[in-house]
């Protein structure tokens, strides 16, 4: 062994050791770290005119939209781009109607051990090249063109909320028929086979089916027999909620062949064991609920999950947490790993702790704190993406402008790179010109095959 490479070996060796000097064994380590500042802007109409300042940052925005909240997250359109989905805004239906609803494409430049800036970029949504700032071309807006959705949406009125002492709904709003926070709470994404996109609402809870554009196909579909209080039924008093406010569709998964969705609630069932979450198959192709229905027990520490994304056709990773941050309560982030075909008595999935977000191994420091132990403390984090069979992405929903994850001041979003100790057993996921070009190269050996047998 070489003088260098027993220096780097020992380094290693100490490092390891430091991570490993907290109360128990971190399962992870922290192998990538970027910061986005919670005052990220985007073009857009003036925002947050019904929503309260905090941390400093005074509200509304004036002819801009925050590039905040980010509540899931998609492969971008080139490696190290990512798709992050900003939830409905500033957290209530009341209070959103100026708050776009957006896909953003993202570049993080990690800090890792060997380099990186740890800043975060926009990039253009198709092709994944740097822009200099989140504007036209690095997201899109969802929108219902075609008047499909049954809701009654802010594009629908002269004035936000049907009210005739609010502001009138800016008019990029009305002609484009743009959807807001006020008309749909949007806490989760998948990409089908088709390219299509499908996003779970907490509303509802609503599914609502997008192309690639973010233009809605069809008619949003609910859930037989759940239905949150801001579900248009018991709004007009027709049913009764059955889901506690804002209780939706917080996970949802798609298989690796992107024709079978899984939803997950976040809240319990009215009538179902207390802390259980419904998880239901819906078949893409036909555009309905199979029948199929699990159950997912949260921890005795747990309040919430955050996320929900597949491993394979039969495992899962979710994201569960409590409200508490770095500074109120006792933080508890963790992501588990459930498999549908193994239930314990209760008929509760099973699930196995994959990672402690409050206990990352970070040997080389990478968010500057002066600690080799990761904390991740956020109010809520919603978003997860495999990457490859040892490594995650995670990333905090900041809720622009809120307080009180790190520090008194409005959260900033981070983004980790995370490196588990352990593999998943990790399905390819095809994406749909994948399918074309599968075929094309099944028909090309065929040919060629034809050739040398004439030969």
């Amino acid at each position: 062994m070489t003088r260098f490479a027993l220096r780097a070996s020992l380094a290693a060796t100490l490092a390891a050791l430091s991570a490993a000097h907290t109360a128990h064994a971190a399962s992870a380590t922290l192998e990538g770290w970027a910061l986005m500042p919670a005052n990220t802007f985007a073009e857009g109409p003036t925002a947050g005119q019904f929503a309260n300042s905090a941390g400093g940052n005074t509200l509304p925005l004036l002819n801009k939209q925050p590039v905040q909240g980010f509540s899931a997250v998609l492969a971008g359109p080139t490696a190290g781009t990512y798709y992050f989905m900003p939830d409905n805004g500033f957290g209530t239906k009341e209070n959103s109607a100026d708050a776009l609803l957006r896909l953003y494409a993202v570049t993080p430049n990690f800090k890792t051990a060997t380099g990186g800036t740890g800043t975060v970029s926009a990039a253009n949504y198709n092709s994944g090249s740097a822009m200099g700032g989140f504007n036209a071309g690095s997201y899109i807006t969802l929108s219902d063109p075609n008047n499909l959705l049954s809701l009654k949406i802010q594009a629908d009125y002269k004035r936000y909320y049907n009210n005739a002492a609010n502001p009138l709904v800016d008019s990029s709003i009305r002609n484009d028929r743009l959807l807001t926070g006020a008309d749909l709470d949007i806490e989760s994404v998948r990409k089908d086979k088709n390219g299509n996109l499908w996003f779970g609402d907490e509303f509802g809870p609503y599914l609502v089916k997008t192309n690639a554009k973010g233009e809605v196909l069809r008619r949003e579909i609910g859930m037989t027999g759940v239905l949150s209080p801001q579900n248009e039924a018991v709004a007009n008093g027709s049913a009764l909620a059955t889901l506690g406010r804002s209780s939706g569709f917080e996970g949802m998964a798609i298989n690796p062949n992107g024709d079978r969705l899984y939803t997950l609630l976040e809240g319990t069932v009215t009538g179902d064991p207390a802390k259980t979450l419904r998880i239901n198959a819906f078949d893409v192709t036909t555009e309905a609920y199979t029948g199929q229905q699990w159950n997912y027990k949260l921890d005795t520490a747990g309040t919430n999950i955050g996320d929900m994304t597949a491993i394979n056709d039969h495992e899962f990773l979710i994201i569960e947490r409590n409200g508490a941050t770095a500074t109120s309560g006792t933080p508890f982030k963790k992501i588990f790993q459930i498999d549908l075909n193994k239930v314990d008595a209760s008929g509760n999935v099973i699930k196995t702790e994959v990672v402690d977000l409050m206990n990352i191994a970070d040997p080389h420091d990478l968010n500057g704190d002066g600690s080799n132990a990761f904390t991740f403390p956020f109010t809520t984090i919603e978003s997860v993406l495999i990457l490859d069979a040892n490594t995650l992405l995670v990333a905090n929903d900041n809720n622009y402008p809120g307080v009180g994850g790190r520090n008194l001041g409005s959260d900033n979003t981070e983004f980790l790179k995370i490196h588990l100790n352990q593999a998943l057993n990790v399905a390819p996921v095809p994406e749909p010109s994948t399918y074309a070009l599968m075929l094309g190269g099944m028909g090309l050996v065929g040919f060629i095959a034809r050739r040398r047998q004439r030969g």
